[in-house]
């Protein structure tokens, strides 16, 4: 009687530490099917971290260059072979002014009292000369440009007037100007003077140089090197 009552103890012990097992292999499987990352405070899932991806060097900005503009009116030719030399030795670009009612020959006789240019003296002196329209007076990119060469042949002693609606339709603050000029035999005068009243005041004008007819390349680069201009 006493075995049978130990075996049922024992087999009940039995089941019972059967019955432990199971419960923590389960608790063991449940904890398994958590992600790696854990749970925020609000219970949601929290991804695993993501290595950050190291930013990529900046390119160094290249610095800007400084815009040259060469400018000019020529009335034959003169002008604007020196025009061209600047442009080419700066590298600048380049805006020829073109007066909307040419000149002819005939306009530019200055020893007849008659012609144009003769007449237009005459009433500049009387302070009653027109502007002598452009058929452009302004430039595209106008701001990029920190240098301008502006050119023009001598007229009575002073700058040729079709310049003058340039001059007065552009600001030149900010930027450096070098007058020049082509002539037989007169030099800038106070020309540039002139000119910088007409601007307004706005700009650093400086005297530039007075070349004769047919100037050499060598000539005007030599003046240029002097202004040291890149």
């Amino acid at each position: 009687m006493k075995i049978k009552f130990f075996k049922r103890c024992l087999t009940a012990l039995v089941c019972c530490l059967a019955a432990g097992c199971m419960a923590l292999t389960f608790a063991a499987c449940a904890n398994d099917n958590t992600p790696s990352g854990g749970t925020d405070d609000t219970g949601g899932v929290q991804q695993p971290d993501t290595p950050e991806t190291p930013d990529e060097p900046e390119t160094p900005e290249e610095p800007e260059e400084d815009g040259v503009l060469v400018v000019y009116f020529s009335a034959t030719g003169n002008t604007e072979n020196v025009a061209e030399y600047i442009a080419d030795y700066t590298g600048g670009d380049i805006f020829e002014l073109v007066p909307a009612d040419p000149y002819t020959s005939a306009d530019l006789r200055w020893t007849d009292d008659n012609s144009r240019v003769v007449r237009e003296y005459e009433a500049k002196q009387a302070g009653t000369l027109q502007t002598v329209q452009l058929i452009e007076d302004t430039v595209e990119n106008w701001a990029e440009y920190d240098t301008v060469f502006l050119g023009f042949p001598i007229w009575w002693y002073e700058a040729a007037w079709p310049v003058y609606d340039f001059v007065e339709s552009n600001d030149f603050t900010g930027k450096m100007v070098y007058t020049f000029c082509t002539s037989s035999s007169s030099g800038l005068g106070n020309s540039t003077q002139v000119l910088a009243d007409m601007a307004g005041g706005s700009g650093n004008w400086q005297d530039g140089r007075r070349f004769s007819s047919g100037a050499s390349r060598s000539t005007v680069e030599s003046w240029l090197e002097g202004l040291n201009i890149a």
